[in-house]
């Protein structure tokens, strides 16, 4: 998994009982890098009683987990050949990109399974929660049952077969997510054109620009990412502290998964792109009503 991503995505590995394994950032999409995580998996990968295992920890290597940065999708098609070659699903983290579109299909629809988050500030909200995605009938139906505490049909017993979870979404948060859903078009249209006065806006400045989306995509830009070149990242935080305290609501790119104290002893590939790239990115706000309806 990438360790250029929001924290939610190591926990949930962590909640499995499983050890997420850090893999580095293509400055392209600002996803998982395809190449080095085929390179790396064929460094550490070796076969025992049927399936791939860590030659160095001894760990099953069980999933690639893909997160698309910003609402921008990963290399999937390269993510997808790594994962065939090692028999690997690939779970795809679309939290954010809900509305893109990789080669022409909506991400979250590529993996195995995907999960997607309706949070107050995703592009569509319930107010919190989320939605799984699969196509995949057995899943979906474990999925269900063991987010609704593994229950047991029964008239009137308590039965349950595993360790469950309630994770229902209430009926009212659902409705509130099935209006956002009738304006998702209407968001993503919004979402782009700011996007596009961004990128006019700062198509002179020099020593930065902002984050494109990558080729084959239409990437619903759910964060605007301005990128300051090497030489400037050393002013990350002095850009932070002046926008702030003009009321501007920059932030930068999370802490990287590795820095964080509960995943530094995790295993991992060299994470120099996804370390620069900390340094260096600021979000801007991108809101689809910054601008209102006329954006």
């Amino acid at each position: 998994m990438p360790t250029l991503s929001f924290v939610a995505t190591a926990n949930a590995v962590s909640y499995c009982g499983a050890t997420p394994h850090f893999a580095d950032t293509d400055a392209s999409t600002l996803g998982l890098d395809a190449g080095k995580l085929s390179d790396h998996l064929a460094d550490i990968c070796e076969r025992r009683s049927g399936r791939w295992h860590n030659r160095f920890t001894g760990a099953p290597v069980s999933a690639v987990v893909v997160m698309h940065t910003f609402g921008h999708p990963a290399d999937l098609d390269g993510l997808i050949e790594a994962c065939e070659r090692y028999s690997l699903p690939l779970v795809e983290d679309a939290a954010e990109s809900l509305g893109t579109l990789y080669r022409g299909r909506h991400s979250g629809t590529l993996g195995r399974i995907a999960a997607l988050s309706f949070n107050g500030n995703k592009i569509v909200t319930t107010g919190g929660g989320g939605a799984i995605l699969t196509d995949d009938p057995q899943l979906g139906t474990m999925a269900k049952h063991l987010t609704t505490t593994a229950r047991l049909s029964h008239r009137w017993a308590f039965l349950h077969d595993q360790v469950g979870y309630n994770y229902r979404l209430p009926n009212i948060n659902a409705a509130l997510g099935c209006a956002q859903l009738e304006q998702l078009d209407s968001f993503v249209r919004r979402k782009r054109a700011l996007a596009g006065r961004y990128q006019a806006a700062f198509g002179d400045v020099a020593g930065a620009r902002i984050f494109p989306e990558p080729d084959g995509a239409r990437s619903n830009y759910w964060l605007n990412a301005l990128i300051l070149d090497g030489a400037l990242g050393s002013n990350r935080d002095a850009l932070l502290e002046a926008t702030n305290r003009a009321g501007i609501l920059t932030r930068p790119v999370w802490t990287l998964m590795h820095h964080l104290p509960m995943f530094t002893d995790c295993p991992r590939m060299d994470l120099g792109v996804a370390e620069d790239l900390e340094r260096r990115v600021i979000n801007l706000p991108s809101s689809a009503s910054l601008f209102g309806d006329h954006a």
